[in-house]
């Protein structure tokens, strides 16, 4: 049955007036905790207990049905088994509550009976006219408004600007207890569950539009519902929000795509890391990396600039951030010649004047070093971001902080700074009541404790940054009319000879080439070409020609060769393998061979491989996803993550690539494969010769779906 989630209905959930504990019993620690957290956050008296023994329970009152209530209720927190669920939304339905949240496990994740179960249980509650978060999750708090609605422990007191979602309740505990162990704030945390019918999608794009989130954590194992999470991350982005992921296991692509080079290059993580490139989503490997890089996002915005500058009262920690950097690719540019005189003029002779900027011991005994420093090198044209290295007290010792004078410095400079600034500790130490007074002291924003995780935090906002900053002003050409196969043609394998007609027709250049049936007819077309010839043997069944020993190269034109040639392929062509002739094109030497290629992911449609390496493609393995459509400058920005793009600049004598161009057809190759709808399984190109202003296809391979 089909059911809309929609912004109104989702307020009415994780903004409830009145709570229902559904299955509520003191022998319950799930019961114990909700009940515990509401009375916590003072919402006792807008919480009914009900139990199907109406007994005392929590040392309250308890009624037997949510129709006893006789109040409106907008949530029902169902701790109620599964065998009794279905009867538990009925009444829940019955009293007018029309939002759910179902703790029950044994359903999607307990294999096919349990995703039989969960259809049937969001149907029923489709039918009912209700939603529900879950099942098999710990509930979710709104922790901006004080509505606690779920049994984690230990939540905190106070709100911040980060929301926290995690498809694993039992992890979130963790997740809340790092969160305030360095200084993360919490608007919301929501715990999904198996998202039976709210999504991680529905959630966010719920929480674009709270004012009080400015950063989203997501911890998931799966995305369910992939359109809905597109959108929402899209107006995330345009939002200035920051999404920060960390995404668990992996898979390959359906064995099927293994056809192509292109399904061995592109897995579904892969995939994974190309959508969420592409959409502005941060990907993160750690919790720890995920909250502090959520904070840093919340804390300091869109960066103008991709530069980060450092300040730092220890020379080892600049050595630290300048390793971790390299490893990162993080970006510390070196500064501009007014910068550098303006930082001479505050350093000691014996200081060195570069970034990161080890401010020395002088420092120490003029705290304004600090100062001053942090506003010079916010003017620096290139840096966006600065972060000044400095230990800040965290045990209270009953007195003031004795390093107080360095962190009242750092505030002032970063007041004055022309950019937005953090304060990093050197290690990991907890962020406590101490160390926020001191903060406050100071007129500090935000600590990021520990060297590593400032260098990943801040390169992960600064990517963020300028991935969802305006587009670029170019578009895309309109896409190149395709001759559309007949359906009847759409499906199987096809031969090469077949691909380079397709691509021929869609105005991507292949080499000449001739089909031949005999020897004669091959050596014909050889003599045509008046030079060396490859020789190809053209199957529907064999695509990889050259595993199978289906290609010779650099086959002398003259009659002898060309015929031996002929024979050679033929021959290697295993039995029953259905034969069209044999493809003879002239020789290209030179130039740079990149795969260009889409496989239709079944997740999230097509998406466009680039890689260096014609037949060493999986070797080398140097490649660049994105999903479709890609524009030509997008095209760009994926050859520039190429390992070896350097090839394509000229090097040793060659020829630089025209860029306009390569781009140009790698979209417009792109746009073929969009044209030729669903029941593409997979294109591609390879090699594509790039030789100065030549492109050519030189091979091509094209299968379609199958359809049961």
């Amino acid at each position: 049955m089909p059911y809309q989630i929609t912004g109104e209905r989702l307020t009415s959930l994780f903004r409830p007036r009145s709570v229902a504990l559904v299955g509520a019993s003191d022998k319950s620690v799930f019961s114990q905790i909700a009940y515990h957290n509401l009375v916590e956050f003072g919402f006792a008296d807008h919480t009914y207990l009900v139990s199907r023994r109406g007994t005392q329970t929590h040392g309250q009152p308890t009624v037997t049905s949510c129709a006893q209530i006789g109040e409106p209720v907008d949530v029902a927190y169902l701790m109620v088994p599964q065998a009794g669920l279905l009867e538990a939304l009925d009444d829940a339905a019955a009293a007018g509550i029309r939002n759910a949240c179902v703790l029950s496990s044994g359903y999607a994740e307990a294999g096919e009976a349990g995703r039989a179960a969960q259809a049937e249980l969001a149907d029923h509650a489709a039918g009912l006219g209700m939603v529900l978060l879950g099942p098999n999750h710990l509930g979710f708090a709104n922790l901006t408004d004080g509505v606690p609605v779920c049994s984690i422990p230990g939540l905190p007191a106070e709100s911040g600007p980060v929301a926290l979602l995690s498809q694993s309740g039992a992890s979130s505990s963790a997740m809340v207890d790092f969160a305030r162990m360095v200084n993360v704030g919490l608007s919301y945390l929501v715990t999904l569950g198996n998202e039976a019918m709210i999504t991680a999608g529905h959630v966010l794009d719920y929480l674009v539009d709270d004012p009080g989130t400015r950063a989203v954590a997501i911890f998931m194992e799966t995305v369910r519902d992939p359109e809905t999470f597109r959108r929402a991350a899209r107006r995330a982005a345009q939002a200035g929000k920051a999404i920060v992921v960390l995404k668990a296991g992996s898979s390959a692509l359906s064995a099927r795509t293994a056809v192509a080079h292109t399904g061995a290059l592109v897995g579904d993580d892969r995939v994974i890391d190309a959508v969420f490139a592409d959409l502005g989503v941060i990907r993160v490997d750690s919790i720890e990396d995920m909250l502090i890089t959520a904070g840093a996002a919340a804390a300091l915005g869109r960066l103008d600039r991709p530069g980060i500058g450092i300040v730092s009262i220890s020379g080892g920690a600049c050595d630290i951030v300048a390793d971790r950097a390299d490893d990162l690719g993080a970006d510390l540019p070196e500064l501009a010649p007014p910068t550098r005189d303006a930082l001479a003029a505050i350093m000691p002779a014996y200081g060195t004047v570069q970034n990161p900027l080890d401010v020395t011991g002088a420092a120490v005994i003029d705290p304004t070093i600090f100062t001053r420093s942090i506003e010079a090198m916010s003017a620096d044209p290139s840096i966006g971001v600065i972060g000044v290295v400095n230990s800040i007290g965290w045990i209270d010792t009953g007195r003031p902080y004795l390093g107080q004078m360095f962190v009242d410095a750092i505030g002032a400079g970063m007041r004055a700074a022309s950019c937005p600034a953090a304060y990093i500790n050197q290690v990991m130490q907890p962020v406590t009541g101490f160390t926020r007074a001191s903060m406050e002291q100071g007129g500090v924003p935000y600590v990021i404790p520990g060297l590593r995780q400032a260098v990943v935090a801040l390169h992960n906002v600064a990517r963020w940054s300028e991935a969802t900053q305006s587009p670029s002003p170019q578009t895309a050409p309109p896409p190149a009319a395709v001759p559309v196969p007949e359906p009847g043609r759409r499906q199987g394998k096809w031969s090469e000879q077949e691909a380079r007609t397709l691509l021929g027709d869609a105005g991507v250049p292949v080499v000449p080439a001739r089909l031949a049936g005999s020897a004669a007819e091959a050596v014909k077309a050889a003599a045509g070409f008046g030079g060396p010839v490859s020789v190809k043997i053209v199957s529907p069944d064999i695509l990889h020609k050259s595993d199978a020993g289906g290609v010779l190269l650099d086959v002398p034109p003259a009659e002898e060769a060309v015929r031996a040639a002929y024979q050679a392929v033929i021959a290697a062509a295993p039995d029953g393998a259905r034969i069209d002739g044999v493809l003879v094109s002239p020789m290209r030497h030179g130039g740079t061979e990149l795969l260009v290629g889409v496989v239709r992911d079944p997740q999230w449609g097509p998406v466009l491989a680039v890689a260096i390496g014609g037949l060493l493609v999986e070797v080398l393995r140097d490649s660049a996803l994105a999903p479709l459509p890609v524009t030509p400058w997008q095209a760009g920005r994926l050859l520039d993550r190429l390992r070896g793009r350097a090839v394509l600049a000229g090097v040793r004598g060659a020829a630089p690539a025209d860029r306009d161009a390569l781009t140009a057809m790698i979209a417009r190759i792109g746009d073929l494969a969009l044209a030729l709808g669903e029941d593409l399984e997979s294109l591609e190109v390879n090699p594509l010769l790039v030789d100065g202003a030549g492109i050519e296809a030189l091979d091509a391979v094209v299968t379609w779906r199958e359809h049961s």
